[in-house]
């Protein structure tokens, strides 16, 4: 069984407007409403995919309820800990260019987190635990550790989705996986990549770390995978750029689908890339039909002087 947990859930609030002036009534010619949060991302696309899943994290008041509405209409299942206060607004306002404002997390005492950290330990050996997204400021700073220490002890699987100092923090506890863009791999090492070649060299330097399988995607020049076995180099198939949102959760969840579906690196590698690009070229996250159909369109080399 794969678990998604998103410490930090949200819902996203989608505003169009045709024009916008600061300081002045502005009238919006679309609005859209949905479930936020990269773990919430996952299980969604899981779920699109074929494979059944669970939802854990926090969740709070009216905004809460909404999130587990949405997961109940599409029959992903959840176990959230319920927390007081309202599970975060996040406004994203597209006028041209996209802004984003991203609203406050109600507050996560230590009573919520041993909450959490009891649910986790449900879990049974094998399964697939995804930490997806940002760390509210209100948790304890060894809450992550207790987190891993706790998969680890279920002889559970991490897979971390994140980016920043928090990404940093879970790459000491050697995850079974992790899927950064260049800019986020640069940021591990605090640096800025300019080419691939150096996106393949630092690649390397997570497993090298102790990072068990690494995916770091390139936008419109594919992705990269890495383990101690194989370094792959996949081109992504083209399309027309839609969406942003949700393509680089959509890989994760790919990758999973396939991996936990008895797929090998190279197929769930490929199946990552095109799940990624499916929503991408969407205006909503990826169907598993457009996936399959664009699957068959990526095109998975190895890499020289790899690990193995």
């Amino acid at each position: 069984m794969i678990y998604t947990c998103t410490l930090n859930p949200s819902v996203d609030y989608i505003v169009e407007v045709d024009d916008f002036h600061i300081g002045e009534l502005n009238r919006a010619t679309k609005t859209t409403i949905f479930p936020g949060g990269k773990g919430i991302n996952v299980s969604r696309v899981l779920k699109r995919l074929g494979v059944d899943n669970t939802a854990l994290g926090f969740i709070g008041g009216f905004t809460g309820k909404y999130i587990e509405d949405e997961l109940q209409r599409e029959n992903i299942r959840f176990d959230f800990v319920k927390v007081p206060g309202n599970t975060r607004i996040n406004i994203k306002l597209k006028h041209g260019k996209e802004t984003e404002i991203n609203g406050c997390g109600p507050m996560i005492s230590p009573q919520w987190e041993a909450e959490l950290i009891h649910k986790i330990q449900s879990l049974q050996s094998g399964d697939v635990l995804v930490l997806a997204g940002s760390i509210p400021s209100s948790v304890s700073t060894s809450f992550e550790q207790k987190i891993i220490n706790t998969a680890r002890a279920m002889n559970v699987q991490v897979a971390v989705d994140t980016s920043g100092d928090a990404l940093k923090q879970w790459i000491k506890y050697k995850p079974f996986f992790i899927k950064p863009n260049h800019r986020e791999l640069g940021e591990l090492f605090d640096t800025v990549l300019h080419k691939k070649e150096e996106a393949i060299t630092y690649g390397f330097k997570l497993v090298e770390l102790g990072v068990e399988n690494v995916i770091v995607s390139l936008a419109d020049e594919g992705a990269l995978f890495f383990n101690q076995d194989v370094a792959l180099l996949a081109e992504a198939p083209k399309g027309t750029v839609r969406n942003s949102v949700g393509a680089g959760d959509s890989m994760v969840a790919g990758f999973l689908a396939a991996y936990t579906g008895g797929k090998n690196i190279e197929e769930s590698f490929a199946y990552s890339v095109a799940a990624g690009s499916a929503t991408a070229f969407s205006h909503d996250l990826c169907t598993k039909e457009k996936v399959e159909q664009l699957f068959h369109k990526v095109k998975v080399t190895r890499i020289e002087g790899g690990m193995g």
